[in-house]
């Protein structure tokens, strides 16, 4: 019996660790940045309220939400923002920060979205301050420490 080969992985998916550090300067860094976290916010808040609209509760389409919205900000930020090889330490470093934030981000929108009285804005607002405070976490992380590893 021989096995079966196996799929390769897409090259956006960390497969060999390579010195880390990034030449983009601050301020390109931060345009490109901005620009990516508005394409994964449409992402995030799209998918979020498409599920809100199908029934699921806050929590789990805000999580759903938050997952595809970094994964996308993720994929284009090392590729185009930081410029940053695939590394497996970069990757597992994301991953914890995300989940830093993916804690931050969905409990932040879950008392903003009860605090707030119910209008039309409630959504969008309590979106808007928790991807805020997410956004800036993820800029500092990631410029300081993650595409620093080596």
């Amino acid at each position: 019996m021989s096995a079966e080969p196996h799929l390769p992985l897409p090259a956006e998916l960390p497969l060999v660790d390579e010195p880390g550090g990034t030449d983009v300067d601050l301020k390109t860094q931060i345009i490109r940045f901005t620009l990516t976290g508005g394409l994964s916010a449409i992402v995030d808040f799209g998918l979020y309220v498409l599920l809100l609209k199908a029934g699921l509760p806050v929590s789990a389409a805000k999580a759903l939400g938050f997952v595809a919205g970094t994964t996308t900000a993720y994929l284009i930020n090392r590729r185009w923002t930081f410029k940053a090889d695939p590394s497996r330490l970069r990757f597992i470093a994301v991953v914890a920060l995300y989940a830093c934030t993916f804690a931050i981000q969905v409990g932040i929108n879950q008392v903003m979205y009860y605090a707030i009285a119910e209008h039309w804005w409630r959504v969008p607002l309590a979106f808007v301050i928790a991807q805020g405070t997410a956004t800036v976490i993820n800029f500092v992380v990631q410029r300081l420490v993650i595409f620093r590893i080596h």
